[in-house]
This record gives C-alpha cells, sequence and structure tokens, in this order.
C-alpha cells in the first residue's frame, strides 16, 4: 500500500466520502459502503485530493499531455491533479473540460480550457455506468485528440451486467488504461489492518464488505 493511498482513505473518512451501512445503488444491489466524492468540498480536501490523483498518475507511467474533467465533478478534479502535478511533481500540463450544453453566444461551444490535442488523460471520481467516460471520449476524438486513460479516485471493482467491471468495459472496449488511486481490494486490506484501538470500521462492517466483494467482485 502506498502512502498517497493511505493519505486517500484517510481523507475520504474523515470528510465523510466514505461510508459504511446500507445502501441501494443505482443497480437495485444493497451496498455495505458508498463513496462521494462531492464531500470533498473545502480547500484542504481539494488540495490532497488533487495531490493523491497526481501520485497514482505519475507511479502509473501513463504518458499523457493533457487532462480532461467530465462536466460536473470532473471539473475541480481535473484542476486540483493539473495544480498538484505542477507543484509536487514539476509536471505542468493543460487542461480542459465541457459544458452540459454548448454556448450559443461569446465564444461559444462546450470545451472550456486548453484546446483538446494530443494524449488526453480524463479525470473522474468513479466508473459505473461509464456515461460520462464515453461522452468524454466523443468529445476527445471530435476533436481530433487521443484519449488514453482515466484516472479515478476509486475502482469498485465490481461486476457490471457480464463478467467484467465497469472499469474494465471502459478498458477493453475503448482501448484505454484506467489508473485508481485506490481499488475496493486497496480499502479492505487498508482497514483490516489497523490496531483495534485505531479501527475506522467494525468487523461486522468488514465482513459485509468482504462478503459483498466475493458475491459481486470481478475475478
Amino acid at each position: 500500500m502506498q502512502q498517497y493511498q493511505l493519505t486517500f482513505i484517510d481523507l475520504a473518512l474523515r470528510r465523510d466520502a466514505l461510508r459504511f451501512g446500507r445502501f441501494t445503488l443505482k443497480s437495485g444491489r444493497a451496498s455495505p459502503y458508498f463513496f462521494n466524492a462531492g464531500c470533498f468540498s473545502d480547500g484542504e480536501s481539494a488540495a490532497v485530493l488533487g495531490g493523491c490523483y497526481a501520485a497514482a498518475i505519475v507511479a502509473s507511467g501513463l504518458a499523457f499531455d493533457m487532462l480532461f474533467g467530465p462536466a460536473y465533478k470532473g471539473i475541480p478534479l481535473a484542476t486540483a491533479t493539473a495544480i498538484a502535478l505542477a507543484t509536487g511533481h514539476g509536471v505542468t500540463v493543460p487542461y480542459a473540460f465541457n459544458r452540459k450544453e454548448a454556448k450559443e453566444h461569446g465564444e461559444g461551444g462546450n470545451i472550456i480550457g486548453a484546446a483538446l490535442r494530443g494524449r488526453v488523460l480524463i479525470v473522474d471520481d468513479v466508473i459505473t455506468a461509464g456515461t460520462a467516460v464515453r461522452e468524454s471520449i466523443e468529445l476527445i476524438r471530435d476533436a481530433g485528440a487521443q484519449p488514453v486513460g482515466v484516472a479515478l479516485a476509486l475502482d469498485r471493482e465490481e461486476r457490471g451486467q457480464g463478467e467484467l467491471s465497469a472499469v474494465q468495459e471502459v478498458e477493453q472496449a475503448h482501448g484505454l488504461r484506467c489508473v485508481s488511486i485506490v481499488t475496493l481490494g486497496d480499502l479492505i486490506e487498508a482497514l483490516a489492518s489497523q490496531p483495534p484501538e485505531r479501527a475506522r470500521i467494525s468487523d461486522d462492517q468488514l465482513t459485509a464488505l468482504r462478503a459483498y466483494r466475493q458475491r459481486y467482485g470481478v475475478r
């Protein structure tokens, strides 16, 4: 487990972005945990989160020329990541994001920031149905640029309609590489390794996480 992964898990728990209990997902599955990146809504969270994304991207060795943040959650994520890459790793890259609806006046269009060109890395929180990523891929390719990967906060490692996870489906269908700060497996490992006096999750909750992964996790 890398330090940036432990830092991310600690931040997610402190900001209540990672919760344990019983949550009904869009798929209809009853999940013992829920992740909401919208809870990273202050300056410290943005700075720390951007640093975790940057560390995961650099560690992956993935080559890219710019970042793209899908509206809406991807916008602050891509911005924070670009800042962290520059200040923490000496890597300065442009970034862009999209509007949900194209602007008809002024400069027009639906892309804000740098022009989409070269190898583009998409920055988002999680992949569930993969809709936002597919839309981003289309925007990037329509601009003549090349989508090369997706940086995520959490990979749920959970099967979709078939035997593959949503992340694996995106990788296979579009030839992209997905880079995650943590996976569900990483999360379980980190929580299970904490001493009892510092436990952030009950034994029952940890058991439920493992059972959920056993039932719905990718093989």
